[in-house]
């Protein structure tokens, strides 16, 4: 009798700090799509191209709608950076990938047919758009970035609650521990370094590394 062993769909949140190692991360995604039978769909974080959203509003001056959709057409530019000439497809519509399939997300695309943003605010960026498609499609989240994880008290933790985040600064945005305080709070989310994709795979395969954060209603290591 052959045992089959599925290999998970995720959402992953490409974060805007990786734009430097993010086409070679691309790579090893489709690599682990292709050979091993996993599938992805890419939420790109802003990056650079939100920087410069910021920036504007910061000499300036933007209403907050203004500044939320120019933040999701950022995300959207930096969607075509990542599936440039790898492979992957771009998707306007939130659904689950197919078996090896690394789709990356047009974020305005989708928002604009269905806004499930619950503000226009700073607090809600790429982080939480990202929980909030996860939460959708019932899928695992991943959140790649270019820290090692979340730290408490100068140290890495491998697992907290979301509540020991709220008002603090971390690599998290806000929105995103609210919703886990709130409508999304029987999620969790996996912050992991991915400025090593190598590492990165290995970390994906063993599920080891990074900062859990649990939503309000779960346990650690559920």
């Amino acid at each position: 009798m052959t045992l089959l062993i599925l290999m998970p769909s995720y959402v992953l949140k490409l974060g805007g700090s990786l734009i430097e190692t993010s086409r070679d991360l691309m790579r090893v995604l489709i690599s682990l799509a292709n050979e091993e039978d996993y599938s992805f769909l890419v939420v790109p974080g802003g990056g650079p191209f939100a920087d410069l959203i910021r920036e504007i509003n910061a000499k300036r001056g933007l209403g907050d709608e203004a500044a939320h959709w120019m933040a999701v057409l950022a995300m959207e530019q930096y969607a075509f950076f990542l599936a440039d000439g790898n492979g992957a497809s771009l998707s306007s519509e939130v659904r689950i990938p197919e078996k090896r399939e690394v789709n990356v997300l047009l974020p305005y695309r989708a928002l604009t047919e269905d806004d499930f943003c619950p503000e226009h605010s700073w607090d809600y960026t790429s982080d939480s758009i990202a929980l909030l498609v996860a939460a959708r499609l019932g899928l695992p989240l991943i959140k790649a970035t270019d820290v090692d994880g979340v730290l408490i008290d100068g140290t890495v933790a491998e697992e907290l609650f979301a509540r020991q985040l709220l008002g603090r600064e971390s690599c998290i945005d806000q929105g995103t521990i609210k919703l886990l305080l709130g409508d999304l709070s029987g999620l969790r989310m996996w912050v992991l370094n991915g400025t090593d994709p190598i590492s990165f795979a290995i970390a994906l395969r063993c599920r080891k590394g990074g900062t859990f954060i649990n939503g309000q209603k779960l346990s650690p290591s559920y």
